[in-house]
């Protein structure tokens, strides 16, 4: 199968499964009084908005930052009702800025809504740089989540620290924050970023689930970042081959 073909499929199936997913999601959830329905329908919408996005950007494609700025805008409303607070404030206060930020800069770099972006890789010195930045980061971030879930346990406002979550949380913020960079200024590393971000990020609303029962909106994140998933093993794939350096791209 040519690779044009097998990417039209891919994309339609991904986002066609999404949309089954979410609509068979919200018909058993609607028949349940104590569901926040508006939250739920919300919630569908930004998840559907956000596949379209990782798709576009898997297959380098500049719209992308348009239906990341919807996303974004919803994600952060579900992230503070849902009271995961590193996710609100990486999205709310980093990622929509970044949306403007990585469609100037995909532009520079030959990005249409017709024509893919020149992607670049790692050179071994930003490959040295980047290990200790996450390592840094990674301990930052638990640091900080975890004061913040310290106070809300004198407060009252938590009954306990649950230090699995606070470590997903930590841990999807800081390669959230990396793989905006490294989307924005169209690095092919940013896709092993997002992988390890959809592998946290499944993690954190399982975990959200499971501690609030029949919380739509957490069942509806959790089916966006498992088909997020599936698409950073393809937006890999595609990126891998953009980047390769005998294809005569600038760095």
């Amino acid at each position: 199968m040519k690779e044009k073909t097998f990417n039209t499929i891919f994309n339609i199936a991904i986002i066609v499964a999404m949309l089954v997913a979410v609509i068979a999601s919200n018909v058993l959830k609607f028949q349940n009084p104590d569901v926040d329905r508006t939250l739920l329908v919300i919630a569908s919408i930004g998840a559907c908005m956000g596949v379209v996005n990782t798709v576009l950007s898997a297959n380098g494609n500049i719209l992308t930052f348009l239906f990341g700025f919807i996303d974004v805008v919803i994600y952060s409303y579900v992230c503070w009702k849902n009271g995961v607070i590193g996710q609100f404030a990486l999205h709310a206060f980093y990622f929509l800025p970044m949306q403007l930020v990585g469609f100037l800069q995909w532009k520079k770099r030959g990005a249409r809504h017709d024509n893919q972006v020149r992607a670049k890789r790692f050179t071994k010195k930003q490959w040295l740089l980047m290990i200790p930045t996450v390592v840094v980061g990674l301990l930052v971030a638990f640091g900080i989540l975890y004061a913040i879930d310290r106070a809300k346990l004198s407060s009252g406002a938590l009954t306990e620290i649950n230090t699995v979550k606070v470590a997903t949380d930590a841990a999807a913020l800081v390669f959230n924050i990396l793989g905006q960079v490294l989307l924005s200024l169209a690095f092919m590393e940013q896709w092993f970023c997002w992988i390890l971000v959809n592998i946290f990020s499944v993690t954190i609303w399982v975990t959200t689930l499971l501690h609030s029962g029949a919380d739509s909106s957490a069942v509806v994140m959790l089916l966006k970042y498992s088909f997020y998933f599936i698409n950073s093993l393809n937006g890999l794939r595609i990126w891998l081959k953009l980047s390769r350096p005998e294809a005569g791209q600038p760095a």
